[in-house]
């Protein structure tokens, strides 16, 4: 099996800061997630579902493309 020639990159974090600061469990409430997923999902350690995806945009007020990223891995 080789190596993911894309990955999920996320803006999450620094979206929180700019949002005052929200905690994770903030947008996990305003999601309708919990807050392990919310720190998965920020780690980039799990994928979010699109819907799930659109839903944590909407809580910034931002586009997706905004909050998630679909980009080529470093060879």
């Amino acid at each position: 099996m080789g190596k993911k020639e894309f990955e999920i990159t996320n803006n999450i974090r620094t979206l929180r800061f700019f949002a005052g600061e929200m905690t994770q469990q903030q947008l996990a409430e305003k999601t309708n997630a919990s807050r392990q997923t919310i720190i998965a999902i920020e780690a980039g350690k799990y994928s979010p579902s699109l819907d799930l995806a659109f839903r944590i945009a909407h809580a910034f007020g931002k586009p997706i493309g905004e909050v998630f990223e679909y980009k080529k891995t470093e060879e």
